[in-house]
């Protein structure tokens, strides 16, 4: 047993001046450190390019900003680690910050990968939502902050240009499909009556990726020429068409915001940080437009000190793997800081970054207005955190609780008959939804349709890795609310006794109309037609986890219904119908596929693709 730790097997808490005197004795280069609590657990995790300087600062006697004297406070030890460079120390200060998940670090959640806008290479080309580059030919435009910016941007380029909206493949359907609704209202020229050429087509698709670009101005200075010239020709039809695409134009660029030069391209970070909450804003220049911007909000505890924004920069641009050539900043660094932020995107992204704070001028304006959208923002989270506090709190109130109902579970079941039996989890923490913690379990040792058994077994797995060491399911939470009465509680209470927990389960009950009237115990009923806060909570809650519950089941249930219509084909059973759903994305591009693609699908041989190809088209080929 080391002089760090009590005969209780704690590590013991050095105090403040052991702390100082420990960090006055780490060497003035550059390197990581890693704050830890009274149970050795990393809460932080920094760097600096004078170890010695920085971490010292932490212990001195002065004033610090809350967020900081907070987590000092809790501070009983730390480590660190040497670099040879301050790259190297920003390099692993990113590493281990994905690690261990410090409570006070700032980071990204967990997600999906950025979604791109790809205009694919094909005689006839589409514009997709995509979440991958590849090496295809394609040309690709994003990253976006979501998908819904990503549809809403491709739906106006096929209204305004009058690009096809369909699934179908040209040449290919040319001639086999009908004409839609969309071509009979001229929101689409119409590839598939055969009298667009592949080079019109590709003149509309070249204004699209002119718009995509930013390049909005020459797209419309180009239809107004070509407007002009149709008309001498007294070719009038195609000069009507020109008028309208040109009127079109007029009104997407009302509603671009142009902020910049014409050729733009940067990115501009705001911060604004208070005792409650922070935010970080980001919005995207491109062509001289904010094209899109995304909102970064913090809680109480995260650090976002200028030494920290670094690492999140360095993520953030990781995650969305395009680093445009300047960004800039609302917010001082050190120089040396932002060298090193510079130097580190710089090699991320294969070209020269540079990371600045503008002091002067148009762009010091910008940065400030992106500063002000983050304190917007900021306010309108401490705003919902109010109103969600107060009813938590009286949450706790009613139900009698000992602690602050910081993380709740609540739980579903829903079925179809006997078959997909299945049971949702939601989280509510802060009075906020994290559905990264979300989880869904299919009920496997239950026969029939009992709810009781089946909730029994869905928390029975749940709180069986309560002892996890790290996951979302290694915490327990503060309150279990299920969708059901007395008797669900009731099994959930004897579950919860026999595992030797404590943990308050209360029952949302409803009303003749389904929707949420009260709370029970296994023995008494909790009125809230009065207290519409708590009402409004619940409500979310009950919604939220009967939403999530059902999609989950209907997901199982589309699932099989895909594989039997698959399975209805000569040659093809269960797991070459699972193959072709896995390989191709779903039942739609199964349709859309040739005989070729659909050979090319590992387990599926060409006798098998001629024949789910004959099956969705009427022949072979």
């Amino acid at each position: 047993m080391t002089e760090n730790q009590e005969k209780n097997g704690l590590p013991t808490r050095l105090s403040q001046a052991e702390l100082l005197q420990k960090a006055n004795a780490l060497p003035l280069c550059p390197g990581v450190y890693l704050m830890k609590d009274r149970a050795g657990k990393v809460i932080y995790v920094g760097k600096s390019r004078k170890l010695k300087n920085r971490v010292s600062q932490y212990f001195q006697n002065g004033e610090k900003a809350v967020k900081t004297a907070r987590m000092v406070s809790l501070v009983a030890d730390f480590d660190y680690f040497i670099c040879d460079t301050e790259i190297e120390a920003l390099s692993l200060e990113n590493t281990l910050i994905k690690q261990y998940t410090p409570k006070y670090n700032i980071r990204l959640k967990d997600a999906k990968s950025y979604p791109y806008i790809k205009v694919t290479a094909e005689e006839y080309p589409r514009i997709i939502m995509t979440r991958t580059r590849q090496a295809d030919r394609g040309r690709y435009f994003g990253p976006y902050s979501g998908t819904a910016t990503v549809f809403s941007i491709i739906d106006t380029l096929q209204r305004t240009l009058g690009l096809a909206d369909c699934k179908h493949r040209f040449p290919r359907d040319i001639g086999r499909v009908r004409p839609c609704l969309y071509y009979q209202m001229g929101r689409c020229c119409g590839i598939c009556t055969g009298n667009v050429s592949p080079e019109e087509y590709g003149e509309r698709i070249d204004m699209a990726v002119d718009i995509l670009r930013g390049k909005t101005a020459q797209v419309r200075r180009r239809t107004e020429e070509e407007m002009l010239r149709c008309a001498e020709e007294e070719r009038y039809e195609a000069a009507a068409a020109h008028r309208d695409t040109l009127r079109a134009l007029e009104r997407l660029s009302d509603r671009q915001n142009v902020v910049a030069a014409p050729d733009a391209e940067q990115d501009i970070v705001g911060l604004y940080s208070d005792d409650i909450c922070s935010c970080i804003s980001v919005f995207y220049i491109r062509g001289g437009a904010v094209s899109d911007k995304s909102d970064f909000v913090f809680g109480r505890d995260q650090l976002t000190e200028a030494s920290d924004m670094s690492a999140f920069l360095c993520e953030h641009y990781r995650v969305r793997t395009y680093v445009p050539h300047e960004i800039l900043l609302s917010f001082s660094m050190e120089e040396e800081e932002l060298q090193t932020l510079s130097a580190y995107l710089t090699d991320l992204a294969g070209h020269k970054v540079v990371v600045r704070t503008p002091e002067r001028g148009h762009l010091r304006t910008l940065a400030r207005m992106v500063e002000d959208n983050a304190r917007e923002r900021a306010s309108k989270h401490k705003e919902a955190l109010e109103k969600d506090d107060g009813a938590l709190l009286r949450l706790a109130q009613l139900c009698g609780l000992e602690v602050y109902p910081e993380r709740i579970e609540a739980y579903d079941i829903s079925n179809l008959g006997s078959e997909h039996l299945t049971a949702g989890m939601i989280v509510c923490r802060e009075g906020q939804f994290k559905r990264s913690d979300y989880r869904t379990f299919h009920i496997k040792g239950v026969t029939g349709t009992d709810d009781y058994a089946s909730m029994r077994e869905a928390l029975s797995r749940r709180l069986s890795h309560l002892g996890d060491e790290d996951g979302s399911f290694a915490t327990a939470p503060d309150l279990i609310l299920l969708d059901g009465g007395r008797g669900h509680v009731g099994v959930i209470r004897q579950l919860l006794d026999e595992m030797g927990l404590d943990i308050p389960v209360f029952g949302m009950v409803k009303d003749d109309y389904h929707k949420t009237r009260a709370l029970c115990s296994d023995t008494e009923e909790i009125s809230i037609a009065r207290e519409q806060q708590v009402f409004m909570l619940l409500y979310r809650i009950q919604e939220e986890v009967h939403r999530y519950t059902v999609s989950r089941m209907d997901a199982a249930k589309r699932k099989t219904l895909k594989t039997s219509s698959l399975q209805k084909i000569p040659g093809i059973g269960e797991a070459k119908a699972k193959a072709l759903l896995t390989a191709l994305g779903g039942l739609g591009a199964i349709k859309q596929a040739s005989v070729e693609q659909l050979a090319a699908v590992k387990g599926i041989g060409k006798r098998d693709a001629q024949a789910v190809y004959a099956y969705f088209n009427g022949e072979g080929n």
